[in-house]
């Protein structure tokens, strides 16, 4: 399966970001998973730039969209809140075609956080079909450094949480009935 994994963090830093890419290890050969770590290059969504030729970077993450069977989202909380770089990136999908049919799951890596997921999920499954709401995975990597989450998931109920999780997010995308992207 190809999973796109979007960080909602403009972080260079982020904890979601090395959280996602840490998860990408544990996760291959059986799925192939691409972190996109760029929502802070996206252009403030306006529907005047939704003429073609698209941004190059909104172009780039329609593509990355396109090529996945489903996408998880990791996402920090801004002021009990969406951060604004990721609900621009979703603000640029609202009219595609790219985001309506992709199961989604959600990530979290903070003990905080349930504010923003609660408005996340609303939207969520306002753009999609098929977002799941049952498939979740949470992680306490709050003010983490990349190398103390890599050396997280090394601990063994780390790692097979994250199996678990898309072992489960596999299932959810089978019941769908959903053809892989080739």
């Amino acid at each position: 399966m190809k999973i796109l994994a979007i960080s909602g963090s403009g972080r260079v830093s982020s904890t979601n970001t090395a959280m996602l890419r840490a998860v990408v290890e544990i996760a291959q050969p059986e799925h192939d998973i691409t972190v996109f770590a760029g929502v802070a290059n996206l252009p403030v969504f306006s529907p005047d730039l939704e003429e073609e030729p698209l941004p190059i970077a909104v172009q780039g993450f329609f593509d990355l969209i396109s090529e996945s069977d489903c996408l998880i989202i990791s996402s920090p909380e801004y002021i009990r809140a969406i951060p604004g770089g990721l609900k621009n990136a979703i603000d640029w999908l609202v009219s595609r075609d790219e985001i309506v049919d992709k199961p989604i799951a959600l990530m979290h890596a903070s003990h905080r956080g349930d504010d923003m997921l609660t408005q996340l999920r609303l939207v969520l499954s306002t753009v999609s079909q098929r977002f799941s709401q049952d498939v979740f995975m949470r992680f306490e990597f709050m003010k983490l450094s990349p190398d103390k989450i890599s050396a997280q998931f090394a601990i063994p109920s780390n790692r097979a949480a994250v199996t678990n999780f898309l072992n489960d997010f596999t299932d959810f995308y089978s019941q769908q009935g959903l053809k892989p992207v080739i």
